[in-house]
C-alpha cells in the first residue's frame, strides 16, 4: 500500500458519519477541560476546590492558592504547545505524504533548537520574541534542507529518504548545539534544563508572545485543510482536480514551521507529539483534515497536559519534564508505526 493511500483521500473519509466525528470532538473538549482541572489541582502541594477557585481568580493569600496561581499559566502553555506540535505533525505528514513525519524526526525541532542556542550564546537573545523569531527561521531552514536532501536521487522525496535525511540532520544539529554551548558555562545549566523540553517555566508574558504566533500558524493550516486532502491523492491528480499544489504545500509547510518553531522556542524540543497524535486521530475521525486538524490540536493538548501531570505526580520531589514522558510514550509507538507501514523505497 502506498504512503498516499495510508493517509487517505476525501472519497474515503466522506463515508465516515459526521455525528461520529462530532462526538469525538466533544469527547476531546471534555477530556481537555477535565485534564486542565487536574493540572491545576495536582502537584507537590495538594489543594482544595476553594483554593483552585481562589487561585484561578488571582488570589494568593495561602501557599495552596499561590501554587494554583503558578499552575494556571503552566497549564495554558501545555495546551498551546501540545496543540501546536500535534497540528504541525499532522500537516507535515500531509505535505510529505510520509506517515512517520514529525517535527523532531524531520529535523525541524533540531533546527529551531540550534537557532535558539545560537541567538542565546552569540547575540544575547533572551526575550521571547527574539527566541521565537530565531526558532522559526532555524526551523524553516532545517525543513527546506531536509526536504532538498530527501528529494535527491531516483524517486524524489520518499518516506525512507526523508526520515534518514531528518535523522542525520538532527544528529548534526545536536553536535553543533553541544559545540556552541559547552564553552558557555554561564548558560550551560539553563540550556540543559531547556533542551529536555518542559512547561515548568511558564508565565503570562511568554504566553502572550507565543499565542499570536501559534494562532497565525493554526489559521494557515486550517485554511489549507481541503488542499491537504487533495495532496494525499498525489500531485498530478490534485493538480487535475484544480488544486494549486505548490501554493498548498508552501502555505501548509509555513504553518507547520511556525507552530513547531515557536513551540520549541518557549518549551524546548519536545518529541513524538506530532507523530503519535495524527495517527490516533485518523483512527477516530478519518483523514479529512477539516476534522483531523482541530481534533489533533485538542488531543495533542490532552497528551501534553497528561504528560505534565504524570511527571509531577510520579516524581513529586524533582518532577519529570514532559519531554521525557512523551519520549517514553512515543518511542514504542514510532517502532510500531514503522513496522505497520513497512516504510521502504518507492
Amino acid at each position: 500500500m502506498s504512503v498516499a493511500a495510508s493517509i487517505g483521500s476525501d472519497a474515503a473519509v466522506a463515508r465516515r458519519p459526521i455525528p461520529v466525528r462530532v462526538l469525538w470532538v466533544l469527547a476531546g473538549c471534555a477530556a481537555l477541560v477535565a485534564l486542565a482541572v487536574v493540572s491545576v489541582s495536582f502537584g507537590m502541594r495538594t489543594v482544595s476546590p476553594d483554593d483552585i477557585l481562589a487561585g484561578i481568580t488571582g488570589h494568593d493569600a495561602t501557599l495552596a492558592q499561590a501554587a494554583v496561581l503558578k499552575r494556571v499559566p503552566r497549564t495554558v502553555l501545555a495546551i498551546l504547545v501540545g496543540a501546536a506540535l500535534a497540528m504541525s505533525g499532522t500537516a507535515m505528514q500531509a505535505v510529505t505524504r510520509n506517515p512517520i513525519a514529525d517535527p523532531g524526526i524531520l529535523g525541524v525541532t533540531g533546527g529551531a533548537s540550534l537557532a535558539v542556542v545560537t541567538g542565546l550564546a552569540f547575540f544575547g537573545l533572551t526575550g521571547a520574541w527574539g527566541q521565537i523569531a530565531m526558532a522559526v527561521v532555524g526551523a524553516a531552514i532545517a525543513a527546506v534542507f531536509v526536504y532538498a536532501v530527501g528529494s535527491l536521487g531516483r524517486g524524489g522525496a520518499t518516506p525512507l529518504k526523508l526520515t534518514l535525511a531528518g535523522a542525520a540532520t538532527s544528529a548534526a544539529f545536536v553536535s553543533l548545539i553541544s559545540a556552541v554551548m559547552l564553552p558557555r558555562v554561564d548558560l550551560l545549566q539553563a540550556w540543559q534544563a531547556w533542551q529536555i523540553g518542559g512547561v515548568g517555566g511558564a508565565d503570562w508574558a511568554k504566553i502572550g508572545v507565543l499565542a499570536p504566533v501559534l494562532g497565525i500558524g493554526a489559521l494557515l493550516l486550517l485554511a489549507c485543510a481541503r488542499g491537504m486532502n487533495s495532496l494525499a491523492l498525489g500531485d498530478e491528480l490534485a493538480a487535475g482536480l484544480g488544486e494549486n499544489v505548490f501554493r498548498t504545500r508552501l502555505i501548509s509547510a509555513l504553518g507547520a514551521v511556525l507552530l513547531a518553531g515557536a513551540a520549541t522556542a518557549i518549551a524546548g524540543p519536545i518529541g513524538f507529539v506530532g507523530l503519535v497524535i495524527p495517527h490516533l486521530c485518523r483512527m477516530l475521525v478519518g483523514t479529512d483534515h477539516r476534522w483531523l486538524l482541530p481534533l489533533s490540536a485538542m488531543t495533542g493538548a490532552v497528551l501534553l497536559l497528561a504528560a505534565d501531570v504524570v511527571g509531577r505526580v510520579v516524581a513529586a520531589e524533582e518532577e519529570l519534564q514532559v519531554g521525557i514522558v512523551t519520549a517514553v510514550i512515543g518511542a514504542p509507538f514510532f517502532i510500531w508505526i514503522v513496522r505497520r507501514q513497512k516504510v521502504r523505497e518507492l
